[in-house]
């Protein structure tokens, strides 16, 4: 038996998700359906973590364990990107070390959150930005962007946070958040973080929309780390705008 890493992107949109589940469809499955067809057995696909519905991937991480070593890998990336929907990619494979794991080895991942403040979407761009309408100082948004680094109790932007990782493990280092100027009315909030909790980024940029529009202070954010407790917290944004950009080992 031998393990390989595969580094993955794929356009979430039309899927539930990456984690396989009853009523919809996901990357995970799209996946193992395809290596079913080439091995004629079911080969478990390991993620290194799930992304929601219609949230996107420039470079998921997963592993796989194979039998019989393929004659080419090549060959083997080629075959697997035939048969894929359109919309997932596998961009690399490669032998790793047979006791890595795409979730338990990895030391970090990198996020992005999309979004723009024009009035008007862009008809290419709309699956894969968040327009937010609402009046927006970026300037008390930069002004609090480190509010949340450091290492912290994270289940107050944790949605699930009695269960799950959010139970277990709700402490997350989290380094200063950026905000990236892609192009002219086009942002990018940039987390790098030891780990994320679920909607974590979510639920942290919406808490940023609300501090740009005034109606939150520091006050009021290190009031919500107390309270560690979802409900506490503004809404979560939207699921489109997100991509997970690197997985760290």
């Amino acid at each position: 038996m031998t393990r390989f890493k595969l580094k993955i992107s794929y356009d979430g949109t039309r899927f539930g998700g990456w984690q396989i589940q009853p009523n919809a469809i996901s990357i995970q499955e799209e996946i193992e359906k395809v290596l079913y067809t080439l091995y004629q057995k079911k080969i478990p696909v390991t993620g290194s973590g799930r992304t929601d519905a219609k949230v996107h991937a420039l470079g998921q991480i997963a592993h796989i364990d194979l039998e019989i070593y393929p004659k080419s890998l090549d060959r083997l990336l080629k075959s697997l990107n035939q048969l894929l929907p359109k919309d997932i990619r596998v961009l690399h494979i490669e032998e790793t070390a047979p006791d890595f794991h795409a979730r338990f080895s990895a030391k970090g991942k990198t996020y992005r959150y999309h979004f723009s403040l024009l009035p008007c979407k862009d008809p290419f761009r709309r699956l894969y930005c968040y327009y937010h309408f609402q009046p927006t100082s970026l300037e008390k948004i930069k002004g609090a962007l480190d509010w949340f680094s450091g290492t912290r109790d994270f289940r107050s932007f944790a949605n699930e946070c009695h269960k799950g990782s959010a139970a277990s493990s709700p402490i997350k280092t989290l380094q200063p958040i950026k905000l990236l100027e892609i192009e002219e009315g086009y942002y990018a909030f940039e987390f790098t973080g030891s780990g994320f909790l679920y909607k974590m980024v979510r639920n942290i940029t919406g808490t940023l929309f609300e501090i740009g529009a005034q109606k939150l202070n520091k006050t009021d954010v290190d009031e919500i780390f107390l309270k560690l407790d979802r409900k506490f917290a503004p809404k979560t944004a939207p699921p489109h705008g997100l991509f997970l950009v690197d997985v760290y080992y």
